[in-house]
């Protein structure tokens, strides 16, 4: 059995796991790999055994025995096919199942930047996910997503673009700590849709289509042909062959022919929806499956599976029927058997009729079922990145608004060993923890460090940390403003441009956590200093908390003008000889050791 089949202790460090997975799926997709080429022989066997035998019993007038042969052995080709089919699945299946460890192992090393970006959801307008590198590359999607479908990969971007409430938030946690130490079931649900090539295409212009008025809801006559002229095209083949008129066969072909020329651009816009979909109905539908058959406990996987099981059958078989109705359209690959099969049968006709006697009776349930993939796999993701995180902590959220109360706190995608952690405790509204510091510092770093973890907790996963308290908050933003050649936008005023987006913010009643980043960069220093000190004071009254990383020390004095609500905190340096060295620890008061000239100096640069 493979490790991973088991719920495993975490005593057992994850990269031991997973690099023993890689190992053990690697082994037995060769073990199967034997028996798939064997039964592949089989077919060939049957094939040739078939095409000889029936060749000698015509040769010798066992005319009778020949066509016997031939139908028996026409069956034992399609078993020993169907048979070769499923270890084909097997086969693939294994080596999905090592490509996953694999790629937990390269997550663990810090390789992530060949996963999918998740750059469709940058937005520059934001509160926050441009500056804290939510997404693009080397981005917290990246290190998160273990999705497959597109509809989840907008799932968990969403829980990243927005805080949950707590109910919600605590629900997420206990649904996320089921399903961590699960990873065979994890793996296996990721490798099911990953056997589709085209599983992550957009399933909404079909969703839509599935909501639209239906062809026969125009076209009703056309139900009227279907149980007629099929039958009669086909007794008319059968009496042409035994001698008769052929224009009994032809009239109801040419009418079936003019019929579908006439209706050819609805039928190929059916066509080309449902193939688009089928993929996409079969990872869902083998998804689906796993759901509905995992015993759950947590509260919120409970309530996503009732969802599945609450129209009189599993969800799973009525996507697999729908999934089905789709394939069948795929027969039009073949130019001559789609041309006989609709001039014969109506093929088109019918099984249009069939998907949209499916969208009547279960159209409407299937986008939630869809839905409720989606977020299981944005749950899948959390539950993957704590199972290879142990280190980190899962958050204790709170009732209390703007509570952030931290532990060894570090940024999850920095992956040195030598990464350095910090402490920083904040609760209530109306404070400001201003961080001054040297150039190159870690005043930057710290701040998207909060705010990174800010948004994982808020999502309701794990924290690169070794405790976390947080309470509601809208986190809110300003370290990368840059100016916009396109609007004539100086960076000067796009910062001003995004601290009023920060003051309308905090203007909606909602606790509004600020991260900013050397406000006011682009005006003079009295300019600045009297307009940081400005900001500072208006949000001192406004339900919002927060931190500001300067240069201007004087706005230390804030801290004297409102006690207990401003606090000093800054990042050192020391000078020894030409080396300057940084320890990155977050500690209180002003910065006294500045580095600007020593640097310019290192660099080349004089100063005098």
């Amino acid at each position: 059995m493979p490790v991973s089949a088991a719920i495993r202790p975490l005593i057992v460090s994850p990269h031991a796991i997973f690099t023993d997975n890689v190992a053990t799926h690697a082994a037995e997709a060769a073990r199967i790999s034997g028996r798939h080429a064997a039964v592949g022989w089989l077919r060939v066997a049957v094939f040739a055994g078939a095409t000889g035998g029936a060749w000698w019993l015509f040769r010798n007038q066992y005319t009778a025995a020949a066509w016997a042969l031939l139908a028996v052995a026409y069956v034992v080709f399609l078993l020993v096919m169907r048979w070769h089919s499923r270890i084909s699945y097997r086969l693939r299946h294994q080596q999905l199942l090592g490509l996953i460890n694999q790629e937990e192992l390269q997550r663990l090393a810090g390789n992530i930047n060949g996963f999918d970006s998740g750059q469709r959801y940058a937005d520059g307008a934001h509160p926050y996910t441009a500056d804290l590198d939510i997404f693009g590359a080397h981005s917290l999607f990246q290190l998160l997503s273990r999705t497959t479908s597109r509809l989840g990969q907008d799932r968990l971007a969403a829980w990243l673009q927005a805080p949950a409430a707590v109910p919600e938030l605590r629900a997420r946690q206990q649904a996320v700590a089921e399903l961590a130490p699960d990873v065979a079931w994890r793996q296996d649900w990721q490798a099911r849709a990953r056997h589709f090539p085209k599983q992550a295409d957009d399933p909404r212009p079909f969703l839509h289509w599935m909501h639209a008025p239906g062809f026969y809801a125009k076209h009703a006559w056309i139900l009227a042909l279907l149980p007629v002229l099929p039958p009669l095209a086909v007794a008319g083949v059968v009496l042409w062959f035994l001698g008769y008129s052929g224009w009994l066969a032809g009239a109801p072909v040419l009418a079936m022919y003019a019929v579908n020329y006439r209706f050819r651009a609805e039928r190929d816009a059916i066509f080309e929806r449902s193939m688009d979909m089928h993929d996409v109905l079969r990872a869902y539908r083998d998804q689906l499956i796993s759901l509905e058959e995992r015993d759950c406990t947590a509260p919120l996987l409970v309530e996503l599976r009732a969802r599945l099981l609450s129209a009189g059958q599993p969800a799973s078989a009525y996507v697999a029927r729908l999934a089905r109705i789709a394939q069948n359209f795929s027969l039009r690959w073949s130019t001559l058997a789609g041309f006989f099969a609709n001039n014969l049968l109506m093929w088109d006709f019918f099984w249009m009729w069939r998907l949209e006697r499916w969208k009547r009776e279960l159209g409407g349930a299937l986008e939630p079922w869809l839905e409720t993939v989606a977020e299981t796999e944005a749950l899948v993701s959390l539950a993957a990145t704590q199972y290879a995180q142990p280190e980190w902590a899962v958050p204790e959220v709170m009732g209390a608004p703007l509570t952030f109360d931290a532990e060894a706190l570090a940024h999850p995608l920095i992956f040195s060993a030598q990464r350095v952690a910090n402490d920083f405790a904040t609760a209530g509204a109306g404070r400001t923890a201003l961080v001054t510091g040297s150039n190159m510092s870690g005043k930057t770093t710290f701040l998207r460090t909060l705010g990174i973890n800010a948004v994982l907790a808020l999502a309701g996963g794990p924290v690169c940390a070794r405790q976390l308290r947080i309470g509601p908050m809208q986190l809110f933003t300003a370290t990368r403003t840059q100016d916009n050649l396109a609007e004539s936008t100086s960076s000067f005023y796009a910062e001003l441009k995004r601290l009023r987006q920060l003051l309308d913010l905090t203007e909606q009643g909602q606790p509004v956590f600020f991260l900013l980043d050397e406000i006011l960069k682009g005006t003079n220093s009295r300019d600045r200093h009297d307009g940081a000190r400005g900001l500072i004071r208006q949000l001192h009254r406004r339900p919002a908390s927060g931190l500001v990383s300067t240069h201007d020390l004087e706005l230390g004095d804030l801290e004297q003008e409102l006690p207990g609500f401003v606090r000093n905190f800054s990042f050192n340096s020391t000078v020894e000889g030409d080396d300057i060295r940084f320890d990155y620890r977050l500690t209180p008061g002003i910065c006294r050791e500045f580095n600007a000239s020593k640097l310019m100096e290192l660099m080349g640069i004089g100063t005098g």
